[in-house]
């Protein structure tokens, strides 16, 4: 995974337009009183020395927010004439490593390279795809396409068009427009038709209008879709998520159940993708970095919440049963907390 990251030192030493701001419900916020020397002093004894201090690394980069750790990689190279990601490398290995970096990757390029990542080669991750077009807002689908075209020369649309097709690629393309309605306001009426015209498109209708379900689900604002799904429910008497499993397969079918559960609970669907990288034998090691390190500033408050409520047990306790070491501890800082 660490070559993905070779040309990251260029972007996240210039100064970035890609940063999040930590969220009331992340579980990394900004450190206050941040003193970058103070910070690029304690990185550099811990990386420099006879070994390497784990514990001051995973400190450093598990309490500052992303802006922060932006300004301590352009600090710590005016300083040492060296990328912190390069000894952040140099002296660590394997998902630890991966996951530091992705630590101090402005937030919109982790999710540029992501995707950049889940394209290239023999064949798609659709899965990856779905993730984080389903779940990011118009802001960071920007973001990331700007990323995108600054590490590909292509937008992400163009990129796009040549790893999707039919109705499934009709609807990704849809989404990373970053067109999505924003508007806070829900027209009952609206939403009233918008069920009725999802139910004559699929269940009332042999075949399925596959069209009508992209265009309302990939363009209705979030509260719109709310109202929406109601309404579904009280003509239908099925949720629209069991009749899009009943009508729909194959990536069009997880694409639209990921918007739908996304609309209803975000911080419950990452609850739910988590609990999947952890349980059964063997971890998925690459979804449990991507969703804790992309959710930190944002809502890992809400989903630790939502884990315990789904799985009746703590998320912190799930990845200490089940990773370990230096990688183990720097996801539990990740996670804040064991309740």
């Amino acid at each position: 995974m660490a070559d993905m990251w070779d040309d990251l030192e260029s972007i996240a030493n210039a100064p970035c337009s890609f940063t999040a701001a930590s969220g009331e419900k992340g579980s990394i916020k900004a450190k206050a009183n941040f003193n970058v020397s103070e910070d690029v002093a304690a990185l550099r004894k811990a990386l420099q020395g006879l070994g390497t201090n784990e514990n001051t690394v995973i400190d450093i980069l598990t309490h500052r927010s992303s802006t922060q750790k932006q300004a301590i990689c352009r600090a710590y190279q005016e300083e040492t004439k060296k990328m912190l990601v390069k000894d952040l490398k140099g002296d660590t290995s394997g998902n630890f490593e991966n996951v530091l970096v992705a630590l101090v990757t402005p937030p919109a390029v982790y999710d540029a390279k992501t995707l950049i990542k889940a394209m290239n080669g023999a064949g798609t991750d659709n899965s990856i795809l779905i993730e984080i077009l389903s779940s990011r807002t118009n802001k960071q689908i920007k973001d990331l396409s700007a990323a995108v075209a600054d590490e590909t020369k292509k937008t992400l649309t163009q990129n796009l068009k040549s790893e999707v097709s039919g109705h499934y690629g009709k609807a990704i393309l849809t989404l990373a427009e970053g067109a999505r309605n924003e508007s806070t306001s829900v027209n009952a009426d609206q939403a009233r038709e918008d069920a009725k015209a999802l139910y004559h498109a699929g269940e009332k209708k042999m075949g399925t209008d596959e069209s009508k379900f992209i265009e309302i689900l990939c363009k209705r604002s979030i509260p719109q879709l709310r109202q929406t799904i109601v309404e579904y429910k009280n003509i239908s008497g099925k949720t629209l998520q069991q009749s899009i499993e009943k009508e729909m397969s194959g990536n069009l079918e997880d694409l639209l159940v990921a918007i739908v559960k996304c609309v209803q609970n975000t911080p419950a669907y990452f609850a739910e993708k988590l609990h999947k990288s952890i349980k059964g034998a063997g971890t998925d090691e690459k979804t449990l970095i991507r969703v804790m390190v992309s959710r930190a500033e944002i809502d890992m408050l809400d989903i630790r919440a939502e884990y315990k409520k789904l799985y009746k047990h703590s998320l912190h306790n799930a990845i200490s049963s089940d990773v370990s070491g230096n990688f183990g501890e720097c996801l539990k800082m990740i996670c804040g907390g064991e309740d």
